[in-house]
């Protein structure tokens, strides 16, 4: 709110001062530059304060350095690749959306296009273009950008933001908007430093968790063996039990955050069909990151396991008939030359070990238990889950500030009257596919609107 001060001429008539309308904004990512933007472009006085040498850094790593900015689904869908808390975003969406945030990179010369699964790229498949338009929109409107510059406190009194105090300097303000980001990728500034911030004035922080992570199994050697392996069109399923209590006659279909349809049986946690690599310490590749946070949450219940699908085009029966069809064609060949037809290369010699039978033995000779141990390792390659990466390897923070404290309509803290939150610092994630990003563009743009005319008083 802004304020009145009474001073006097020489003929003793009063005048008023403009009021103060000062927003500090902290942390100059995706969220942080366009709420400082949206907040000077409506008449606001915006500090952009950001400890690293430069901004944008996480924006510059997105989308293996092509920035994928947001996604064409339409609305419904899109808010369901939150999983529940999705819901909190409806009001954000509706004052800043896809086609909102298309125009406004046009606006400032960058062009789009849309690949696989909806996800919308800068035409030019650089970050760098994106990061160049938050620059430019800040460079219009007057903010003041202010690097290397790590906010300690933010300043209350009577329950009311007062201002900011960083490491150099105190920035007095009227509303602050926290948008500094989760904790994964710690090297662009990201190191939880909003979560203390938002803790030491009273909000509750969600756990944080890994989401988007590789993750670590057990039978390291097992996939120490075959590391490297890209497996395409695989299904992975996760199971909340030991690998070797998994029921291989379980149906299952897709079923995950973002997927409509029918929930399998217990004890099936998520299954898709993609691409799965095998790492020297586990699993990794797009379906595993995009199954790894129910499978981080779930290992907080018991063991996990994982059953890869080698062949999920075929039944086990179909399966069956196209084994036995291949050793009757070509029975007088050894073992291991018969599963080049059936494995990358890097899997035949570990195959051969986990099916115990002998690598020269002819495929005529293979009796129906040793088929059958073969094609049921086919139809359920197992892991069980150690672990995932640590959440400086991931590439979303999962938790975060209580949703049930930010006002979904204005980003306002319920708490603190004055301080507003954008981006992953809140309780709030998604897969990839574009979603983070226009999550943080979009509250990013609201927190933005609603601080300046908190401090305009408006």
């Amino acid at each position: 709110m802004g304020f009145f001060v009474r001073a006097f001429t020489s003929s003793a008539r009063p005048f008023r001062l403009k009021p103060v309308k000062r927003v500090v904004v902290i942390g100059a990512g995706a969220g942080g530059m366009m709420a400082a933007g949206r907040a000077a472009e409506l008449g606001a006085e915006v500090t952009l304060l950001e400890k690293m040498e430069r901004p944008g850094k996480k924006v510059l790593i997105s989308g293996k350095t092509r920035c994928n900015v947001t996604n064409t689904r339409e609305l419904d869908d899109f808010i369901a690749m939150y999983g529940p808390n999705g819901r909190f975003l409806y009001p954000a969406f509706h004052r800043f959306f896809r086609d909102d945030l298309l125009a406004f990179l046009r606006r400032y010369g960058v062009e789009t296009k849309t690949e696989r699964g909806g996800r919308v790229f800068p035409a030019s498949d650089d970050a760098h273009d994106v990061v160049r338009a938050l620059a430019s929109y800040l460079a219009e409107y007057g903010v003041r950008l202010i690097t290397e510059s790590k906010v300690t406190d933010i300043l209350v009194n009577r329950g009311r933001v007062t201002g900011v105090q960083a490491a150099a300097a105190t920035y007095p303000a009227e509303a602050v908007v926290l948008a500094t980001g989760g904790v994964s990728y710690p090297g662009t500034g990201s190191t939880g430093d909003g979560y203390r911030l938002a803790a030491d004035l009273g909000h509750t922080v969600v756990k944080l968790r890994p989401a988007l992570v590789p993750l670590v199994v057990h039978e390291i050697e097992r996939a120490k063996s075959m590391q490297g392996v890209s497996l395409r069109n695989v299904r992975l399923t996760a199971y909340q039990c030991p690998a070797d209590e998994i029921d291989p006659g379980l149906p299952v279909s897709d079923w995950g955050r973002g997927i409509a349809g029918k929930r399998p049986p217990s004890p099936v946690i998520e299954s898709r069909r993609g691409e799965v690599m095998l790492t020297h310490f586990g699993l990794g590749g797009p379906v595993t990151l995009l199954m790894s946070l129910a499978i981080v949450d779930a290992l907080e219940n018991g063991p996990v396991s994982v059953a890869i699908d080698l062949k999920p085009a075929l039944t086990h029966d179909q399966l069956r008939q196209r084994l036995q069809r291949d050793f009757d064609s070509y029975g007088k060949r050894g073992y291991r030359h018969l599963l080049k037809g059936l494995l990358p290369q890097k899997m035949i010699d570990p195959f051969v070990a986990m099916t115990a039978i002998p690598p020269d033995k002819p495929g005529h000779q293979l009796n129906a238990e040793e088929r059958e141990r073969l094609l049921h390792l086919l139809k359920s390659l197992r892991f069980n889950i150690k672990s995932p990466l640590p959440l400086s390897a991931a590439i979303v923070t999962a938790g975060g500030v209580s949703l049930k404290e930010i006002d979904p309509r204005t980003m306002a803290s319920k708490l603190v009257e004055g301080l507003y939150f954008c981006g992953e610092v809140m309780d709030i994630d998604a897969d990839s596919g574009g979603y983070n990003l226009q999550a943080a563009f979009s509250t990013g743009w609201v927190a933005g609107e609603e601080a300046a005319r908190e401090a305009m008083g408006t």
